[in-house]
This record gives C-alpha cells, sequence and structure tokens, in this order.
C-alpha cells in the first residue's frame, strides 16, 4: 500500500514505470513530434558555435595581414608618406572593375583586377593551378585568372589576357583567395596583376572608380597598443577606412550571427509543431488512460500525485526525444558547412559542440513540459467514480484557470527565446506575435471547418464521401493539430517560393524593344561621343547617357562629422559623411521619379544650389526641404539647399541617383558618364562588348542578362538555404501525422469494425481512409498558402517595396504535393488497421 503522507518520489517513480510498460513505444512515438526541431536547433547552435571559433582562428587568413588601410581615393603624398611609416611588411594593391580580352576565345568579360605589389597574403595563401603561379605572376607581365574564367573561356596556362592596352600571359588559375567566395567570383571574377604595370594599362584614368588597398605585417603578429587609434585619426580624415584582425573578426560575425539567428528561429518553429503534436497525442493518451487514473484515485492515490506520474512520464519521453534530436542534430550540421559553402569565407569545422547539445536538450525539454501540460492539468480532475460509470461519465471538463498560467508561460517562454536570437526586444515581440498568430489563424480555420462541416453536412453526397467528411469531426479526431503542423510547414515553403518568385521578377528584363539590358560605365568626357557613334554604328540605341560627378558630404544642417560624433542627439548618422555620394545634374525629372516633397528646380537661377535628394536618403541621413548641405566635390566646397524629396523607382532598368544637382553647377567637374543601351541577342552582345574593349579598353560593360543569370543562381541557392531549415517544418508536419494516426489506430479499430459489421467492404473502407487524409492534406496546404499569400504580400509592400505578385504553378505543385504526400502517409499507416478482422477487435475488446 503507498505512503499518503507527502509526495514520496521513489514511489512516483516505481508506478511511472509500472504504468508505462505497456505504452512506451507510444510515449516514444509522440516525442517524435519534436525529434527534429531539436535536431535544427542543434545543428544550427553547433554551427553557429563552430563558425564563430572558425572565425576568430581564420581571421587573419580572411583578411590576409594584420592591418589594413583601404580607400576608393588616392591618397595625398603626406598621407602615402604617413602608410609608408609603419609596419615591417607592407604590401599595396589597386582594385578596379574592367572589361578584359581573351584573344584566345575571343571573348570579354567584366573583372576585377586587383594590381599587386609585395607578399600580400601573410596569412593564409593564393590558392593556385599550378601552386607556384602566386609567386611567378609577380616576376614578369603575368597574371593570375579566377579558375571561372578558365571554365567559361576555356583558357590554359600560357594564354593571354588583354587588360587595357597590355597582355598578360596566364600563368596559373585562382582556386581561393583571402575573403573570396563562391558569389564574389561568380560576379566579378578576380584577375591579378603585377602593380607596376597598372599605370601602363591605361586604365588608371581621373575619374576611374579605384580601390587603394595597403596590408601591413608586424612581427609576432602583435600591432603596437596605440597604433590603430592614431591611424585611425588619419585614415577619418582622408575619408579612409582601417580593419584590424579583431574588426574583421567583429564584422564577420555580425554578418552571420543573422543567418544563424535566422536558421534557429526556423528551428524553433518546427520544434513548437512538434510540441503541438505532443500536446494532441498526450490530449489522447490521457483520455484512454481515464479508468487507470480512477483506479489509481481508488486506492487512495491523490489527484497531485496521479498527476505526477503521468507528467514523469511525459519528461522521460520528452528528455529522451530530445536527446535523439540533439544527436540528429549533431549529424545534421555536418551538412550545413556544404549547404552554405558559396556564403562562407572561411572553412568551417564540423566539431560536437557540448554547449549546443545542451542549449538544444533544455530547450526540447521545457518546450515539451509546457505543452504537455496543457492535457495533462486534466488528469487532477479526474474522480473514481469513473470506475463505475465509466461509459456515462466523462472527467470533469469545467474551466481551469491553470491552463491560463500555462498559456501565459507558453507565450513567455516563446519570446524569451526569440529575444534571446533577436537582442531587439520588438523584434522579438513581432516574432511571438507572428508565431502565435499563425497558429490561431490555423486553428481558428480548423475549427470554423469542422463547424461548417456539422452545420451544413452534405447529406445527399455518396456514402464513402459522406463518411470520409465525418471522419474530420468524429470523436478524437486530428484535424486541428494537422491541419497546425502541415498548414504552418506548407505556410514557410510556399512563402519561399513566392519571395524567390517576386525577387527574379524584379529583376528580370522584360522583352519589350525599349527595355534596356547593357549598361556602359567609366567613359570618359572625351570619350563620350565616340562611344555613342559605335553604339549607333553597332545598330543599337542609345536609351540612356548620364554625367556622373563622384563626392562625400562635408556639412549636414551646419554639423561636420566631428560635430556629429560629439553630438549624438542630432541622429545624423556618422558613416553618412564617409560614404561616396555618386550623384548626376539635369534639368527634369525621368519616367522613374516624381516629387514626394518640396518643388523640384532643375536649373540654377537664383544662385542658391536646389538639390533633390531620394526621399529614403534624406530620411536616413534625417533630413528635409529647406535644410542646407554642403558637399565636396574632390575638393571643391559646394553650398547646396535640399530644394525637394523624390519617391524614386530603383526597379527600373536605368540610373537611379539619391543626389541630383540642377544644371549650370557641376558641368566642369571630373566626371564619367554611363551610357544605357539594348542588345537583341547574346551573338550581338559578344561582338559589341568586342569592339568597346578593342577601341575603348578602359570602359567597362554590364551585360545586365549575365547579372540576371547570376542573380538567378544565387536566389536559388538562398533559396534552397531556406527551403532546407523550412523543410524541418513540413517533415514535423508530417512526423506529427504519421504519430496521430499511430496514436488514434485503437479508435480507428473500433470505427472500422463498426464500417465493416454494417456491410462496407475493404475497398470502402480505405476510400473512406483516403478521402479522410485527402480532405486534411487539401485544408492544411490551402491554409498555408493563403497565410503564405498574406505574409509575401507584407514583405512586398513593407521590405522588398516591389509589386506582390504570385507564380500559380510551384504554388499549385506544392499544394498538390502536400495533398499526395497526407494521403500516402495517412493510408500507409492505417493498413494495420484496415487488414485486421472484426472479430479480432471484437475479442480483444471483450478481453480488456
Amino acid at each position: 500500500m503507498m505512503e499518503k503522507r507527502g509526495l514520496n518520489l521513489k514511489w512516483l517513480f516505481r508506478m511511472a514505470w509500472r504504468d508505462s510498460r505497456r505504452n512506451r513505444s507510444r510515449l516514444l512515438l509522440f516525442m517524435s513530434s519534436i525529434i527534429l526541431g531539436i535536431a535544427a536547433l542543434v545543428a544550427v547552435y553547433s554551427f553557429g558555435h563552430n563558425l564563430k571559433q572558425d572565425i576568430d582562428s581564420q581571421a587573419a587568413g580572411l583578411l590576409g595581414a594584420d592591418l589594413v588601410v583601404s580607400g576608393n581615393k588616392e591618397p595625398s603624398a603626406d598621407m602615402q608618406k604617413y602608410l609608408s611609416s609603419f609596419g615591417d611588411m607592407r604590401s599595396r594593391e589597386l582594385t578596379f572593375v574592367s572589361m578584359v580580352y581573351f584573344p584566345s576565345s575571343k571573348g570579354t568579360r567584366l573583372v576585377q583586377v586587383r594590381a599587386l605589389e609585395g607578399d600580400f597574403p601573410y596569412y593564409g595563401k593564393l590558392e593556385t593551378q599550378p601552386e607556384n603561379a602566386a609567386g611567378i605572376f609577380k616576376k614578369a607581365q603575368m597574371s593570375l585568372a579566377d579558375r571561372t574564367l578558365m571554365l567559361q573561356f576555356g583558357l590554359r596556362t600560357g594564354d593571354s589576357i588583354k587588360v587595357g592596352d597590355l597582355n598578360f600571359a596566364v600563368a596559373g588559375f585562382l582556386e581561393k583567395a583571402p575573403g573570396q567566395t563562391g558569389f564574389s567570383s561568380g560576379i566579378a571574377p578576380a584577375v591579378y596583376i603585377p602593380l607596376k604595370y597598372a599605370a601602363a594599362t591605361g586604365l588608371l584614368k581621373r575619374g576611374s572608380r579605384i580601390n587603394y588597398n595597403y596590408y601591413y605585417q608586424f612581427k609576432n603578429g602583435i600591432i603596437p597598443e596605440k597604433l590603430p587609434d592614431q591611424v585611425r585619426k588619419r585614415t577619418d580624415k582622408d575619408g579612409m577606412e582601417l580593419e584590424t584582425v579583431e574588426t574583421q573578426k567583429q564584422n564577420t560575425g555580425r554578418a552571420f550571427d543573422d543567418l544563424t539567428r535566422f536558421l534557429s528561429l526556423v528551428g524553433f518553429v518546427a520544434l513548437l509543431l512538434g510540441c503541438v503534436g505532443v500536446a494532441s497525442a498526450v490530449n489522447i493518451y490521457v483520455k484512454e488512460k481515464l479508468l487507470s487514473v480512477a483506479v489509481l484515485r481508488c486506492l487512495g492515490v491523490t489527484s497531485v500525485q496521479a498527476f505526477l506520474i503521468y507528467l514523469i512520464q511525459i519528461l522521460a519521453a520528452g528528455f529522451i526525444g530530445s536527446v535523439a534530436g540533439a544527436a540528429l542534430g549533431t549529424f545534421v550540421q555536418q551538412l550545413l558547412p556544404l549547404v552554405l559553402k558559396d556564403f562562407l569565407p572561411i572553412e568551417v569545422t564540423t566539431g560536437v559542440s557540448i554547449m549546443a547539445i545542451g542549449q538544444g536538450i533544455s530547450a526540447g525539454v521545457i518546450i515539451t513540459l509546457l505543452f504537455a501540460l496543457l492535457p495533462l492539468l486534466s488528469v487532477r480532475n479526474i474522480a473514481p467514480l469513473i470506475t463505475l460509470r465509466a461509459s456515462y461519465e466523462q472527467t470533469d471538463l469545467r474551466p481551469d484557470p491553470l491552463r491560463w498560467i500555462v498559456y501565459l508561460l507558453i507565450g513567455g517562454f516563446i519570446l524569451l527565446f526569440s529575444y534571446f536570437q533577436l537582442h531587439i526586444f520588438t523584434r522579438a515581440v513581432y516574432f511571438t506575435g507572428g508565431v502565435i498568430a499563425a497558429f490561431l489563424i490555423l486553428y481558428a480555420f480548423a475549427g470554423g471547418m469542422i463547424y461548417l462541416l456539422r452545420r451544413f453536412f452534405p447529406f445527399s453526397w455518396g456514402y464513402v464521401w459522406r463518411q470520409g467528411l465525418a471522419n474530420l469531426f468524429r470523436p478524437n479526431n486530428q484535424t486541428v493539430i494537422l491541419v497546425v503542423s502541415l498548414g504552418l510547414g506548407t505556410a514557410f515553403i510556399c512563402t519561399m517560393i513566392l519571395v524567390q518568385h517576386m525577387l527574379m521578377k524584379q529583376v528580370t528584363l522584360s522583352s519589350s524593344e525599349n527595355q534596356p539590358n547593357m549598361v556602359l560605365f567609366d567613359i570618359q568626357g572625351s570619350q563620350k561621343q565616340a562611344i555613342a557613334d559605335l553604339t549607333r554604328k553597332s545598330g543599337l540605341p542609345v536609351l540612356q547617357e548620364v554625367p556622373i560627378v563622384t563626392m562625400r558630404l562635408e556639412e549636414i544642417k551646419g554639423k561636420t562629422a566631428a560635430q556629429v560624433k560629439k553630438d549624438s542627439s542630432s541622429g545624423i548618422p556618422v558613416r553618412a559623411f564617409s560614404s561616396e555620394i555618386r550623384a548626376t545634374f539635369r534639368d527634369s525629372l525621368t519616367s522613374a521619379e516624381k516629387i514626394a516633397d518640396g518643388k523640384w528646380g532643375g536649373n540654377n537661377k537664383d544662385g542658391a544650389v536646389y538639390v533633390s535628394l531620394e526621399e529614403n536618403y534624406a530620411r536616413r541621413i534625417h533630413v528635409k526641404v529647406g535644410d542646407p548641405m554642403v558637399f565636396n566635390v574632390q575638393g571643391a566646397l559646394v553650398q547646396t539647399v535640399v530644394g525637394s524629396l523624390r519617391e524614386v523607382d530603383w526597379n527600373r532598368i536605368q540610373t537611379n541617383f539619391r543626389v541630383v544637382f540642377p544644371s549650370g553647377v557641376l558641368e566642369k567637374a571630373p566626371q564619367f558618364h554611363v551610357l544605357i543601351t539594348r542588345v537583341p541577342s547574346a551573338e550581338a552582345s559578344v561582338n559589341f562588348q568586342r569592339a568597346v574593349v578593342t577601341h575603348f579598353p578602359n570602359v567597362s560593360v554590364i551585360d545586365l542578362n549575365l547579372v540576371l543569370n547570376i542573380l538567378d543562381g544565387i536566389l536559388s541557392k538562398i533559396g534552397f538555404v531556406i527551403r532546407f531549415t523550412a523543410a524541418f517544418c513540413i517533415i514535423t508536419g508530417v512526423i506529427v501525422l504519421i504519430a496521430s494516426v499511430l496514436t488514434s489506430r485503437y479508435q480507428r479499430m473500433k470505427e472500422n469494425v463498426l464500417l465493416r459489421t454494417l456491410g462496407a467492404s475493404t475497398r470502402q473502407v480505405l476510400v473512406i481512409t483516403s478521402l479522410e487524409y485527402f480532405f486534411l492534406g487539401a485544408c492544411a496546404a490551402a491554409t498555408g498558402v493563403v497565410l503564405s499569400f498574406a505574409a509575401s504580400w507584407a514583405l512586398a509592400r513593407y521590405s522588398l517595396e516591389t509589386e506582390f505578385s504570385i507564380s500559380v504553378w510551384p504554388v499549385l505543385a506544392l499544394f498538390v504535393c502536400v495533398c499526395i504526400l497526407t494521403v500516402l502517409i495517412g493510408v500507409l499507416n492505417s493498413r494495420t488497421v484496415l487488414n485486421r478482422p472484426p472479430l479480432e477487435v471484437l475479442r480483444k475488446e471483450i478481453q480488456g
């Protein structure tokens, strides 16, 4: 006989063990729903932990030096002298974008030319084929070409590349360089040449966009303590930037923190879906344990003790499920570096992170406990009298105030978890609100569907159709849980499909004859007319010619950068003074612009210079119409007043600007020009680019069709990464579906006995089951698709700032796949139920 005084924990654990003997497989099946969510969390946490360690250990190799000074204008003679005064080893590099010509294939390509002098990189190395090519190319008029160029143009060692006016023999092919990712080499492949030949290429002309980089190595990698601050004072004054290994760690870590946070939130949503499945399964489990609990109550067990017996079972199963999920997550994290390799500039190790495993198991046990408490609380209300009147009396289902406490705890845990991921409380509130709203919408839809089916049941339909629909609201039905779990997984994946479609549509070139698809830039003033003539001679239209003047902000509303640093209350961002501005001048608006505030002043008539700013740019630097601004136009200070704010359609394929000056101010300033045209075919594009590179080697050409293909590849890879993580949600939904089918197997046996006894054939029962799961899959998929439409519309309007559109066929394919998957899993897992003869079930019913 048990002890009634106090809580005998030993006895409680022994009773929980004994009671679970016939149900352990079912308890573990309940917890299978959380395995993927835990796996996703542990995989992401492990990946993030390893990534942080690898960034710390490889930051020097990522930067290639102990200290780097860079800028996009040539330093003054005094600054160059200062830059040569420190460091034990120094290297210098000029980087610029240019067209190059491949005589062997007669092809052209926009590349990033890197003119290097010195032994950079000091940490890591230029990985090449052959291996000695990194040292050979610096000793003669030779080059290193990115491997993508070898593949695209069939280059071989010894072939030549024409860069500007010079030909460089190919010494080898670049496999990897410090800080290089797969995307960067796809957009603008690198070509290394010796710095001493850069001027002879003829590409270092006034107005050309050139970056100047200075690399330093110090003895034992130790930078003098006060040197970075001293150098930073000089670089800030000269508009240059300073980077050290420590800042590289911070910047790279910050960039990938957002990625790991996003992935962990997706994994957490998968865990929440699994926990909803746990709550549903535990609810069925508790209902089936009514008699067992009532018998225990008759033997003197208190309601609290009965509650604790089953809580121990659920916690034990939850812990086992969390450990299994952690083990799976440790394996999955081996795949993440492969999935994300094109995004990563470093080699990521895949070591086991004890901290990540602990975090995942802790989160799994806590969230499982919270969700399992909802149905478990009813155990406290089971009365001993049920042993006598079980067929007539159900447990007390009066409102339980503890349920509201559990709801608050669940909401609080979600908020707390999201806050630790996002580190911004408002964003955590939005995420929590969004997750709860999605769950409530799906729950309301499922509940509404059940209500409507009962209220307007189609009695005129055929028998199997009626029975299939009726199963959606039968006792112990799983309609709500499956609509929630499958619907949310569908919503995630469908949203990603729609966002990718909208991004591609945003950059896709239309077939209109007037739509441009080629941009020529870095055109010098003396070349402007000749380039236009060559374009027309090639049978191509000159759709737009625009002058561009580079400048920086000197003052905003009377405040300099130094004053803004001291006065943080101004709201003006300091970086507004350091970023280079590419502005133009004209006397009219373009078709992509309209005035949002103020008055357009295209002509400079009354002495005051009224500039027009793009409205979002003006908002970021906290200026409005009437505010004074001073621009440093390559050494000349120009006083201006904000005359108007423009709304700009950045989706148009044409030149758009943050700052537009009126005519009559910048005409004599150093400038370069941009020409936009349209080529009708790939062959015409190749011929025109070859002609431009031959006659004007300094002019760069962007083939927007090539850019479109690159963007397509980038978005496809990003979409794959997101779908990879979102798949955890829908697979969790599938596991919830399997668990729901198996946990309600005994209920289905009794239903099928009744159907078979009433004369239904096995085929009819199979069709009824198939229709039930088809309706479930269709409802879940439809609700998820509608949710994804709402989410995609919000992203299009408020984040992407583009027109919302729907890609019908991928959405339809997803809908069909979810329906088919639901039917297949439902029918396959119901086979044993369908194949059981009625007498077998009846005998078990009598024996039980």
